[in-house]
């Protein structure tokens, strides 16, 4: 009799456990599935974009004189923006801001490299560059070239500009705003509109320095 009691109770018994650990295992799967749906946090709080297909480089002169291309900075983070020296707000608001990233980075601002390319070449000689460039930071630099060198790199970092006004010499130049970003091996990562926050630019170059 006893023997019976307790077989019906284990008979009973084992079911319900079953049950459970079937339920269990079915809510793990699909704890899995979520997860493997949800895509994964964003490295970078700027626009992404990496694996670009243009802006592999340049071949600019620098204010001091000095033939530039991008290799000459490996091992930085370089920042690269299309502006002009008689630009009355984007340009010096852009090279202001980059100013205070490079203040936030600390030490690591040395592993920066900022990059100031005319699309004015005409009347931005590599003396003016050298005026205005460094009073935003001495380790800035500006770039320049013919004519025909800005306008192929322009193109190749589908930069637009145009010149507007009085084309005999009073006149403003409309251009692009943003700012391109390359890692420290030479890869075009990102794309910082312009008014970016700071905080954001700077958390996106110091995730570049650490690698990602």
């Amino acid at each position: 009799m006893g023997f019976s009691a307790t077989s019906s109770a284990t008979a009973t018994l084992y079911p319900r456990l079953l049950r459970r650990l079937r339920a269990a295992a079915l809510g793990l799967l699909a704890l899995g599935a979520l997860a493997a749906c949800t895509p994964p946090e964003p490295v970078f709080r700027s626009t992404d974009i990496s694996g670009a297909d243009y802006g592999k480089g340049f071949t600019l002169t620098d204010h001091h004189g000095q033939v530039r291309t991008l290799a000459d900075f490996r091992g930085k983070v370089v920042t690269l923006f299309f502006g002009y020296t008689q630009c009355p707000d984007v340009c010096p608001t852009a090279l202001s801001g980059m100013s205070e990233v490079i203040g936030r980075l600390g030490a690591d601002g040395e592993r920066v490299q900022v990059v100031f390319v005319t699309v004015d070449p005409e009347r931005d000689t590599p003396a003016l560059l050298a005026e205005y460039v460094p009073l935003f930071d001495p380790r800035f630099l500006g770039l320049t070239g013919s004519p025909e060198e800005i306008a192929a790199v322009a193109k190749e970092f589908r930069v637009f500009y145009r010149k507007s006004g009085d084309l005999e010499g009073h006149y403003t130049v409309d251009h692009s705003a943003g700012t391109y970003v390359f890692d420290p091996q030479g890869r075009l990562r990102l794309y910082l509109r312009h008014g970016e926050a700071a905080e954001t630019v700077t958390a996106d170059i110091q995730a570049l320095l650490d690698g990602k």
